[in-house]
Parts: structure tokens; sequence; C-alpha cells
């Protein structure tokens, strides 16, 4: 998509074996790319290796926030899911090495995702309507994390990994150790475990807020501190001509709500993956592959004083079969066959949704013509989905959830690109679509007290399928060291579900002898709507030689225009600006980033703008023995201190979580 590195390199080469390479390389995304294409002009990004090690933090959000169009939903630093070009929640697919990431982070921003970045090799992000290929969900882009747990190359011997890092504003302890290991038999096994353990964010000193009110001035991000640990073994058989194998996981993951000062959730995952490809030489038939997983995920949001007031429980299996054939009339494609199924349940007084089921399918295609100056692409996908509600239990204190409901959708989409070289290391990619989404089960069926967002959030079990369309225009340059790609964008929804207070407050009773308290509501309302915007992206070579120095900048205006009231939408991302200076040699790198993010002026009528800040990131690392088997790692993040706070961040969470203050960041790195 982004490279015309080899696949059989971009394959054999994972992060424990030439993290080094591919850091310095531009890399394929396979997750937007199923036909392997060369494609400058995507709006993609990839990081692996040293990029990923630069940026890695304890949450996706935070790690890939700042990159083109990816901002982050800023609920603390324990929470923090991505947010792409505007959108987020059900509308951002996660993706676990290409299969389904069953958690509960779409349904609340307190909710973590359930993938720890510390065992993650690579990280893919696509920009834009991804739906052909992972549905509607994916309206906003997709977020593919790939590690090595299931076997997918030949090695021979035994290979690894082992990270430390410590500080941060957080003060993390953190290590990570991956073996990888293979026989001349083609036989291979993975192992992982990864550790950490933060406490209360340091921030500059500020005064937090909760519903208007000003609570006493901090240094600190209250109920911040968290745990986790994760564990994972993997194997299979790897040849010339495919690969087949299974790995099992686990995670633990206990933190602090930022919102409420005394409740932290438990979060447990476990997963069971097999996955499997066959290439053949010649035939219809080029390549076949598999995926399939079974998780099993729980949270409970447990009270000071050691209750448990809600369990949130999902367990989900997903099923993906690709076909590639071979040219037919010089028309190559891929063929696809998705299933998914999930059964949520939530239970306690505090549980705002339901019990629920949602099963879907679909069969989708994606075809391309080359032709003498300009390859065009064209694809669709017809799914079915069935959302059930369980409604409110037998005997249940309080009705809020009515009787047992279902409902049924069949979301249609389809899309028309263009990709052409236009000159000499030009290219041009245009792109035009429609994309349907099934609501959710909590955008369906919610009705009751979000505690963690403070607001009563209300669905509509009468809601329509999310229709958009878009339209998309890529331009990229490259020459050696040298690159430049920008991207316009718009999509216009004719049924866009928002969660936008309402402007109602609802009183409600409060505890045995205290009095009544009230929380604004919140409705889940479909609206027409509108998101464009702008991402540019620029490299430049400054000095070349014994030592190297590249200048990075980047810019993303973004725009969200709610066309039924004539109001912004709700938590849109403001104008960023980055800037960047790095240099080194093969034994060391350092660099500068200066981030500008803009005053949010455009608000609705029940929000409030937030300031615009600037923040200045210094970093080195460097070998500590040749080759890149040890080496080091430092960062200073927020130089100035300075303090700002994320527009993208839902209003009621906002003023208790500003950006992290300065702090140190060091690590040490080994591989063999």
């Amino acid at each position: 998509m982004i490279s015309s590195i080899p696949l059989q390199r971009v394959a054999a080469c994972t992060a424990l074996l030439c993290s080094t390479w591919v850091a310095a390389q531009e890399t394929i995304v396979i997750t937007g790319n199923p036909l392997r294409r060369e494609r400058g002009a995507e709006a993609a990004s990839s990081l692996s290796g040293d990029a990923l090690a630069a940026r890695r933090a304890s949450t996706l959000g935070e790690t890939l926030d700042g990159l083109p169009g990816v901002a982050a939903s800023g609920f603390g630093p324990n929470a923090s899911r991505p947010v792409i070009r505007g959108l987020d929640g059900d509308r951002v697919r996660m993706l676990d090495n290409g299969g389904a990431v069953i958690d509960a982070s779409n349904l609340s921003f307190d909710h973590a995702v359930a993938i720890d970045p510390l065992v993650v090799e690579r990280i893919e992000v696509l920009r834009g309507p991804a739906a052909l290929l992972y549905g509607g969900n994916a309206t906003g882009g997709v977020v593919n994390t790939i590690d090595n747990r299931i076997p997918r190359v030949p090695i021979t011997g035994l290979a690894g990994r082992a990270d430390v890092r410590l500080g941060g504003a957080s003060d993390e302890r953190s290590g990570a150790v991956v073996l990888d290991a293979g026989m001349a038999n083609g036989f291979a096994w993975h192992a992982d475990v990864v550790g950490r353990r933060s406490g209360d964010q340091r921030v500059p000193r500020y005064t937090p807020t909760v519903d208007g009110a000003a609570l006493d001035p901090s240094e600190r991000v209250r109920n911040s501190a968290a745990e986790s640990h994760s564990a994972a073994l993997g194997a299979g058989w790897v040849g010339d001509s495919g690969y087949l194998g299974a790995s099992v996981d686990t995670l633990r993951n206990q933190y602090g709500v930022t919102a409420e000062p005394d409740v932290h959730i438990k979060l447990e995952r476990d997963r069971l993956a097999l996955a499997g490809e066959r290439r053949f030489g010649s035939g219809f038939i080029r390549s076949l592959s598999l995926q399939a997983s079974n998780t099993r995920y729980k949270h409970e949001e447990v009270e000071g004083n050691g209750d448990v007031g809600t369990t949130f429980a999902s367990r989900g299996q997903d099923m993906r079969l690709e076909l590639r054939h071979a040219p037919v009339g010089g028309v190559e494609g891929v063929w696809g066959l998705q299933s998914d199924r999930l059964k949520f349940s939530a239970l306690g007084e505090e549980a705002f949704v339901p019990s629920t089921n949602t099963r879907s399918q679909a069969l989708f295609a994606l075809e391309e013509l080359p032709l003498k100056a300009v390859t065009l692409s064209a694809g669709v996908r017809l799914e079915s989905a069935r959302i059930s509600s369980d409604g409110d239990a037998p005997g249940a204190a309080t009705q809020r959830f009515g009787d047992a409901a279902s409902r049924r959708f069949q979301p249609l989409s389809y899309s028309l690109g263009a990709r052409s070289d236009i000159a000499s290391g030009w290219q041009l990619l245009a792109s035009v679509g429609h994309t349907e989404r099934a609501p959710a089960y909590y955008e369906l069926y919610a009705n009751g007290v979000h505690v963690a967002t403070n607001a009563y959030e209300r669905g509509d079990p009468q809601q329509a399928l999310e229709r958009s369309r878009h339209a998309e225009l890529g331009l990229a340059w490259k020459s050696g060291a040298h690159s430049l790609k920008a991207t316009v964008f718009q999509s216009r929804f004719a049924n866009f579900i928002a969660l936008d207070a309402s402007g109602v407050d609802i009183t409600l009773p409060g505890a045995p002898g205290d009095p009544p308290i009230s929380v604004p509501e919140y409705l889940f309302t479909g609206v027409k709507a509108r998101m464009r915007g702008l991402e540019v992206e620029l490299r430049g070579r400054l000095m070349t030689g014994a030592v190297h120095v590249d200048l990075t900048a980047g810019l993303d205006l973004l725009r969200g225009d709610n066309l039924s009231t004539g109001e912004p939408l709700p938590r849109v991302s403001p104008a960023r600006l980055r800037m960047g200076l790095e240099g080194g040699t093969d034994a060391w790198h350092a660099g500068a980033e200066l981030r500008h993010i803009a005053r949010q002026s455009r608000v609705g009528s029940n929000d409030t703008p937030t300031d615009g800040y600037s923040v200045l990131d210094l970093w080195a690392r460097g070998n500590i023995l040749p080759a890149g088997r040890m080496g080091w790692f430092a960062k200073l993040g927020n130089v100035g201190n300075a303090l700002g706070y994320n527009a993208v961040a839902v209003a009621t969470i906002r003023g208790l979580v500003p950006l992290p203050g300065r702090a140190l960041t060091v690590g040490l790195n080994a591989r063999w």
C-alpha cells in the first residue's frame, strides 16, 4: 500500500529479526491491501521496529495519537482508544492479527482495549472507510496489531527480544520477553510474557473540575494507577507454500477509573486463535487464508469497599475466509466470507445496557484491473446482522429495558477507485463509495446512568442503518529520502448515530439517606452529518553522509458538522501541526518533535471550547552492542510542562485529565 518492498521480505522481517531495517523503510500495510499492491498515495501508516519503540505507550490510543488523522479518546492513561478522522467507538475497527478484538472498549470511554502494545511487533492504521473488508464498523478506519504468536514465516533456531522500560509521567515499570523458535522440519513455536505497573499520572498543576465544580488543585490525575500482565503460547507448521498454527493468550489488567475516585476495573481476556494460509503456484485460486478466534472477556467495576458494582462479560467468535484468484481478463481480486458472533451481558445495579446477542455474516469482493496509465478497483460487501436484547431480567427491581426485542439489518457497502502513476515519483489516488453500518447494541438499547461518563445514556430501539457517502483524493511523491503525501476527504452521512447532550438533566434518587442526584442526558440520535478534512505528511533529507539529518512535518485539519442542527459534531480534533528534526548514524539516533494543537472553539451549545497548547518532545536511542543486539532509548516528554486538555475526550471527563506533564522515560532492549 505504501511501499514497493517485496511481500516475501515483509513477511520474513519481523521485529525480532530485523527491527532496524523495518524502521528505516516503509512497509506494506496488509490490513487494507489484500492484493499487496504499491499504493503510495493511500491514507495509511505503519509502525514497527525502532519507530514503534519510540512511540510505544501503555494504551493503543496514546501510542497512535499524533499520527496523521489519528487522535485518542483520552479517558486517562489506562483507557485511551484510537479516534480516526473524528470517528470513534463502533466506527473504528480494532483487529488482532486481522481478527476481531472482543472487548468492551467501544461501549465506554473508560473501558480499555484488551491489547498490550508492549508485545505488538507492528501496528497498521488505515484511515478512511475500509467497510468492504471489515464491515460498516470500519467507517472511520482500521487499526491492526500484529505479533508473531502464530508463526507465519520459517525460522531455524532460537530468536527473541527483551525490553525494560522505566519512568514516564505514570512512573511506569514494565518489561517484556518474547521468544520464537523453529526447526528444520517447519515446526515453529512462540512464547511471550509482559508485565506493567504504574502510579497516578503526573500532570502540570491544574484545578480538576467535576460537573463544573472545582476541586482542590493537584499535580496528579486521581485514581489513574494500573497493573497488568499477559502471556501467550503459539505453535504451528510453516513452509514455502503457507502456514497453519494456533495460539492461546491471556491478559489481566487492573486500573483506576478517573471519573470515580475509588472505583477500579478488573479486566480479564482469554483468547484462542487459529490461522492458516495455503499459497498455490498456479491455477485459478492463488491463495486461500483462514483465521478464526474464540474470546472470553470480563471486567468488573469494583467499588472502594470491595463490592462489585457492575460486571461486563462477553463471549465472541469470529471467522474470516479469503480467496485470492488469478487474473481473469486482466482482473485480479479477493473474495471473502466473514462471520462474527458476540454474546454480551451487563450485570449489576449500574448496568446501563441489557444483555444482548449480536450475529453478523458478510460476503465481500474486491477486484482490480491494471491498465496502461491507471489501475481501477471496485468492491462490494453485503452483510446480514441481527442484534437482540434480553430485556429486563425477571424480577428486576428497576424496569428500564422493557421486554426482549430483536432488530435485523442488511447493510450494503460498495466503492470505486482509481490509482495512477502520473509522473516520475508521483502517484494519484481517487476513490468514492457508499457505506452502511448496523447500529451497535448500545446505540439501540442503552437506558441508564453511565457512571464512567456521569451521564444518562439513552439509545433508540428504532434506530436506522447508519449510511454515508465518501470521497477521497490522495497525492504522493517520493524521491530517495524525500517524500510528500497529501489527502483531502469528505464523508457525508444521511444518518449519523451521534451521542450528544440533549440539554436535559435527569434527576435520580440518591443512595439511602442521600439527596437526589442530577446527571445530564445523552442521546444516541440519527442526524445528518458531514466530516471533511486535509492530511499532509512531509519528510526531507537535510544532510547526508556519515551523519544524516531529516526534517519531518505534518498537518491535520478536520471539520465535523451536524447538518440537522447546524452545530458542530462533538469531540472533533482541532487543527494539529507537527514539526520534527531527527538525525544520527548507524549507532545512534536523536530527535525533537514540536506539536501544536489549536484551540477547539467549534463546539455545540452543550459543550465548552478547549484551549490550544504546544508540546515539545526530545528522544534519543543507541546501540550498546554491535548490530543492534542490545540498545537503549530515552525520551523526555512535554519538555515545557505545558498544560493542555484533549478536545476529543468526552466533556464530562475532560476537566479531570490534562495531558501528561514533563517526564523522562528510559529503557533497554536486547535482541538475539
